[in-house]
């Protein structure tokens, strides 16, 4: 019996006409109402319990299953994903950034984001960045602002090659103090001077992650520190487990059995020994495509984006739709 399930990933959702940022890219409440709508018309949605069960042989599932996925933990997720799901007798799953939480910050790609949301004119920004580099390019030995742009400024399927140079300059082709250094300073130019206040605004705290526990969510792993784990040692990733499932327990999430969630989609074979070795049933890439479980790996499964299924109740079925509904 092949069971295939499609793992749908989320990240921002909100009233974005009438939010102070409305040029962040996320998915508006209206649309999500309505991409549920077609979801509950061609798809099983299952709840995360019923893909761990599954995993261990105790349970198959009908070809059509769909999981629904939130990173990050945003406040949106409480006001308005949660109401909407809790109506219909859904369950989502949720992986928050328990540093950011706890701590009171902002993450780095939350920064990006929102200096990307705040700044039309990305030539602006990249000529920021140029400007930074040329200052510490001595002090920790950079390559050149060509060389740079050259291997980063690369289009992906759903940003522009700016965007995609801004972000990965930004998130990970920099040693990790500089990178903080020029996020805060662009994050503190055109977003805001107050990241305590920002991340309360921005995240979900303690009690609205027990509350949706309570009311039958799922709350899984997603780091502590939000790091690109793949980049890490083997003892790095184990103190990121650790760190990250004390936090479950704190919230009430059951972390026997626990499910993972890569930040940035990254992992190594050292990051998969340590999640086998700390009980975790299942984790979750960004690699694109809908989880067999007759042939994936249950620590590697693939997703897909929201903008990958429609977003109106009456369209037809899309190709990633029909891959599970004509299937006998």
């Amino acid at each position: 019996m092949v069971n295939k399930v499609s793992i749908i990933m989320y990240h921002y959702v909100r009233d974005l006409k009438h939010s102070r940022y409305p040029e962040i890219k996320g998915l508006d409440v209206e649309l999500f109402k309505e991409q549920l709508q077609y979801m509950l018309k061609y798809y099983k949605v299952i709840r995360m319990e019923d893909l761990i069960e599954a995993v261990k042989g105790n349970k198959e599932l009908p070809n059509n299953s769909l999981l629904l996925t939130f990173d990050d933990a945003y406040r949106d997720h409480f006001e308005f994903v949660f109401p909407i799901l809790d109506e219909l007798g859904i369950q989502g799953s949720f992986f928050p950034p328990a540093k950011a939480i706890q701590e009171h910050q902002v993450l780095d790609v939350n920064k990006i984001h929102f200096i990307l949301a705040s700044v039309e004119d990305k030539k602006q920004l990249i000529s920021d960045i140029f400007v930074l580099l040329d200052k510490y390019r001595e002090e920790y030995s950079l390559d050149s602002n060509e060389q740079y742009y050259k291997k980063l400024a690369i289009k992906d399927r759903f940003d522009t090659a700016e965007v995609i140079f801004i972000k990965r300059i930004l998130q990970r082709d920099l040693p990790e103090k500089l990178r903080n250094i020029i996020v805060n300073f662009l994050f503190n130019k055109y977003v805001s001077k107050d990241e305590s206040a920002f991340s309360r605004e921005l995240y979900m705290n303690i009690d609205q992650l027990k509350c949706m526990v309570r009311k039958g969510m799922y709350v899984g792993s997603h780091g502590f520190d939000h790091y690109w784990l793949n980049t890490l040692s083997k003892e790095q990733q184990q103190k990121e487990v650790e760190f990250s499932m004390k936090f479950l327990r704190k919230i009430g999430s059951n972390t026997d059995n626990f499910v993972f969630c890569y930040p940035y989609g990254a992992y190594d074979d050292s990051l998969l020994s340590v999640l086998k070795e700390n009980g975790c049933s299942l984790a979750l890439t960004t690699e694109v495509g809908i989880a067999d479980l007759s042939k994936h790996q249950p620590l590697i499964f693939p997703r897909l984006d929201t903008n990958d299924i429609p977003k109106d109740r009456n369209s037809q079925p899309n190709n990633w739709t029909k891959k599970v509904i004509n299937i006998d």
